[in-house]
C-alpha cells in the first residue's frame, strides 16, 4: 500500500475531475486519490464511480450529503485517511489551480527535508500567480501579510491550499476544535501546527486561476478569514 494519498474535494467539478485524476496518478510518487464529494449536482461523483474502474484500488471516494464548506470537507478526509495507514496527506484543488507536477515536491520536503507540514507557496519567491485580476492578487497577498502580522507565523503564504502534512502532524492537531470552514481553515490548520512546533517548509509554486468551472470564493469567505484569524490568536494566547 502506498503511504501518500492526495484529497481532492469536489462540488461541480464534472469539468476537471477525470482529468486531475489521472494528472495526479501520473506523477513519480506512488500514491492513492481520495474523492471528498459534496453530493454535486453535475455528478462529479458519479463520474468519478466510473473511474474507479479504472484505477481500481487506487481511487476512493466518500460522498457527503450537501456542500457544507471546504475546511468540513478536508476535516472528512483527514479522519479517513487518519484511519489508514498513510504517512502523507496532501490537500489538492480540483481545477489544476495546483499543478500536479508539483506533489512530488511537496513530498520530498516531507519525506526527505524533515517538514511536518509542506506547502505549495504563492509567494516564497514573490508573486507567482497566474490568470487572477490584480485586484485579487492584491487581497491575497495582502491576506497572507495580515495573518502573518498577526499570528507571528513566518509563513510567507498563510492561505495556501495546497499543502502535503505528515500523518504525526493531523494527529498532534485535535481535529474536532478546527472552528473555520473557509478559506481561514487554512490560516487555522498552520497555526495549530505551527503552535505545536513542527516544521514548516514553503515550497515555491506556481498558481493558475480555474480555466474550467466557477471558483467558490464568496464575500463571506473572505469576511471569516479576517475577522477569524484575530479570534483564533487571541484563544491562542489564553490557552498558553
Amino acid at each position: 500500500m502506498p503511504d501518500t494519498v492526495v484529497i481532492i474535494p469536489t462540488y461541480n467539478e464534472i469539468e476537471n475531475v477525470e482529468a486531475i485524476i489521472g494528472a495526479v496518478f501520473a506523477q513519480p510518487v506512488d500514491l492513492h486519490i481520495l474523492i471528498v464529494d459534496d453530493n454535486s449536482p453535475d455528478l462529479t461523483g458519479l463520474k468519478v464511480k466510473k473511474l474507479q474502474k479504472e484505477f481500481e484500488g487506487k481511487l476512493f471516494l466518500e460522498t457527503r450529503k450537501e456542500k457544507s464548506g471546504l475546511g468540513t470537507a478536508y476535516i472528512h478526509g483527514f479522519n479517513w485517511c487518519l484511519a489508514r495507514d498513510y504517512k502523507y496527506i496532501f490537500e489538492m484543488d480540483a481545477d489544476f489551480s495546483h499543478n500536479p507536477e508539483d506533489v512530488i515536491k511537496l513530498y520530498k520536503a516531507c519525506h526527505k527535508e524533515g517538514a511536518g507540514l509542506s506547502i505549495g507557496s504563492r509567494y516564497v519567491t514573490g508573486v507567482n500567480v497566474v490568470n487572477w485580476p490584480m485586484g485579487r492578487v492584491l487581497m491575497s497577498y495582502l491576506a497572507s501579510k495580515y495573518v502573518r502580522f498577526i499570528t507571528g507565523m513566518n509563513i510567507q503564504d498563510t492561505t495556501a491550499g495546497f499543502v502535503c502534512y505528515k500523518r504525526e502532524v493531523l494527529e498532534a492537531i485535535d481535529l474536532k476544535t478546527i472552528k473555520f470552514i473557509g478559506y481561514a481553515f487554512q490560516i487555522e490548520m498552520k497555526f495549530k501546527a505551527y503552535l505545536k512546533g513542527f516544521k514548516i517548509i514553503e515550497v515555491p509554486v506556481i498558481f493558475t486561476d480555474r480555466t474550467r468551472g466557477e471558483s467558490k470564493l464568496s464575500s463571506s469567505i473572505i469576511s471569516e478569514a479576517i475577522f477569524g484569524v484575530i479570534s483564533m490568536k487571541i484563544k491562542s494566547l489564553f490557552k498558553k
